[in-house]
């Protein structure tokens, strides 16, 4: 049994991904599940994290959104049951790679997936799901009436937090990147109030937020990465983000910022700033659930809502065709490089 691993390089910053044989466990452990493989979703392997929390170096496993039919159980499993469909997502220290046939998974990272949903689109969007639930739910309490930015809206996550923004009643203003992706967000249903267009380089992203709002700024911003500094130092691909002062000038009084930057750096003047408006900032951290199993309940019922709301059409997520399994290598490595937009699904 073969199973997908990535090797960082000697200073953890690089990594490739290489089919690796691995030997299953002879003796299934009290709260394990034995599940089959049938889809699994890539994701960005976080090196520096797992060199952070010390789980390399060495072969990390790759693939960790899982969906499948449960094959065995361990004797003090309660949750499920042979021939049972399950998905989830196996934690951060998991040895077991989700492109493998089978995987050993402990009860509590797996709910059972509707009968309405595929295999791809559960694996698909789990992750993206749970993420968007932890920004909207978890970091800002989200409510009917309110205004939210969502920086690069037509990418797999941000289309999951449009969609579940729209369902609890606020009102959405997405930027894009392209043409293509504004003309993708135009077509969602519920619409977007607002689709800003950032290629050109013409459109103000302060400006169009003030204008929608009225000049009250929005409540919630989720960003998908900003730049620091203005100068020659920014590469080309991060021009496209949005400076730092932008974000925090179209924030509302009493606003939340959720950002997925590990690395934000506020300067005193930008500190003064959110002060002065009594905002705050959040970092988006979806690995936090399976880090500290304190909230083991609410991870369980986020996932479970997740699939709910998949089952009944109110997530659409972004998914590319499924792919064979002969192409994973080459799918993980341009996921690892951030040269996908659509999300990559591995079909076993």
């Amino acid at each position: 049994m073969k199973g997908l691993y990535c090797q960082l390089s000697e200073h953890g910053e690089d990594a490739s991904f290489v089919f690796q044989e691995v030997v299953p466990p002879s003796v299934l452990l009290d709260h394990f599940v034995k599940v089959q493989v049938k889809a699994c979703a890539l994701s960005a392997v976080k090196t520096k994290l797992i060199t952070e929390l010390k789980l390399g170096p060495g072969l990390i496993p790759s693939g960790r959104e899982i969906a499948g039919i449960v094959l065995e159980v361990g004797q003090k499993v309660s949750f499920f049951h042979p021939d049972e469909a399950v998905v989830g997502i196996l934690p951060l220290d998991s040895e077991d790679s989700g492109l493998c046939d089978i995987v050993f998974v402990h009860e509590h990272f797996l709910v059972h997936k509707p009968e309405k949903v595929t295999w791809i689109e559960a694996a698909g969007t789990i992750r993206d799901g749970l993420c968007a639930y932890t920004a909207l739910h978890y970091l800002c309490h989200i409510t009917a009436g309110n205004t939210i930015l969502v920086m690069d809206g037509a990418s797999p996550f941000g289309t999951i937090v449009i969609q579940l923004a729209n369902h609890r009643g606020a009102k959405v203003i997405s930027t894009v990147h392209s043409s293509d992706d504004e003309q993708y967000l135009e077509g969602l249903h519920p619409t977007v109030a607002r689709v800003v267009n950032l290629s050109s380089g013409k459109a103000n992203l302060v400006e169009n937020c003030m204008e929608e709002t009225g000049g009250l700024g929005v409540d919630i911003i989720i960003d998908s990465g900003v730049r620091l500094y203005s100068g020659e130092d920014e590469s080309p691909l991060k021009q496209h983000l949005p400076h730092k002062h932008e974000i925090l000038c179209v924030l509302a009084v009493g606003g939340h910022w959720i950002t997925t930057m590990a690395s934000l750096q506020l300067d005193p003047p930008d500190s003064h700033l959110l002060y002065l408006k009594g905002g705050s900032v959040s970092f988006l951290n979806d690995e936090v659930w399976s880090l500290s199993n304190v909230q083991q309940g609410k991870y369980l019922h986020i996932l479970k809502d997740v699939m709910e709301k998949l089952s009944n059409r109110i997530f659409r997520p972004l998914l590319d065709e499924p792919i064979p399994l002969y192409e994973a290598v080459v799918s993980m490595e341009m996921v690892q490089k951030n040269h996908v937009r659509k999300k990559q699904v591995i079909q076993l």
